[in-house]
């Protein structure tokens, strides 16, 4: 459920942007909009944790789920899968069309990154982009609680991805030097194939990767739409710097993106950033527009 933070964002920059008329409703269909995000995410999570069971068993951490040390009845699991995505799917119907396109986006995700023949989190590099699509999936399951009518900038979406990608690249990075360090690089591989192909330098490359494509493309969304957002880029910067000394640290939380919020510093500067975001949403800063009018400068010819 705490991975559903990142839906926030969508509301809010739904909300600023397009600046629809909020009834007693809307309440009604964000709370609606977050119960089909959250089952379908537990379907997802579900298969998940079952068809990995035999992997997961390499894993310190992973080794102790239920689905590895208790003999599950395949039936129950395939029923509580199915009841999750089905009820998910219901909700989102009642929250309206574009929402449940994109709630349908949502769960065939799960489908491609755990279930053969796709199973990307088995191909290197694939499998960072494809669990990181959820990401910008979630900030347009936000923006369509908000708004059926448009559709998020595609800069931000886009970014919102390679934001994703940055934080799933530094988790592998973290779980790489963890596990070759402590049982070795032959049980990293035996936890997950996509590892075969990563080395710590190859990680590494690719989180600076992801985070220049990120605040790129961010760069041009905050600049676009609201000039007075550039004003939250260091702090912005900053997230990814801290996020990727927690990842190169022993036992980092990293690894568990869920427990994030236990980090305190982490927290501390994400809700400073917040926090600037929203009153920079509101706060007009007249002297920033001179940063988008080109300015010439006239050289007189020699007399």
């Amino acid at each position: 459920m705490t991975k559903h933070v990142f839906i926030v964002p969508g509301i809010i920059l739904a909300y600023a942007l397009v600046e629809p008329s909020l009834d007693g409703a809307a309440v009604l269909t964000i709370a609606l909009g977050f119960a089909s995000a959250i089952l379908i995410a537990s379907a997802n999570y579900i298969i998940n944790e079952w068809l990995d069971r035999e992997f997961d068993a390499f894993h310190p951490e992973k080794s102790k789920r239920t689905a590895v040390n208790k003999q599950l009845r395949a039936p129950v699991v395939y029923a509580s899968y199915a009841a999750c995505a089905a009820l998910g799917l219901l909700l989102a119907w009642w929250v309206g069309p574009v929402f449940a396109a994109v709630v349908i986006v949502f769960w065939l995700s799960g489908i491609v990154y755990n279930v053969k023949p796709f199973r990307s989190k088995d191909k290197s590099y694939f499998d960072v982009l494809s669990e990181s699509l959820n990401n910008p999936i979630r900030l347009m399951l936000g923006w369509a609680m908000i708004d059926q009518q448009t559709l998020a900038p595609l800069s931000l979406l886009v970014a919102y991805w390679m934001g994703g990608a940055f934080l799933m690249a530094a988790k592998r990075l973290s779980e790489y030097r963890e596990i070759a360090a402590t049982a070795g690089v032959g049980v990293l591989h035996r936890y997950r194939r996509s590892f075969r192909f990563y080395t710590e330098r190859s990680l590494t490359l690719s989180c600076f990767l992801y985070a220049m494509l990120c605040t790129s493309l961010l760069a041009v969304f905050l600049i676009k739409y609201r000039i007075e957002y550039a004003l939250a880029f260091p702090l912005i910067v900053a997230l990814f710097v801290h996020y990727l000394r927690l990842s190169l640290g022993s036992g980092s939380v990293a690894q568990k993106p869920e427990k994030l919020f236990r980090e305190r510093r982490l927290m501390m500067l994400s809700g400073a950033t917040t926090a600037t975001l929203l009153s920079l949403t509101f706060i007009d800063v007249p002297m920033l527009e001179s940063l988008t009018v080109p300015y010439l400068i006239t050289i007189d010819p020699a007399p």
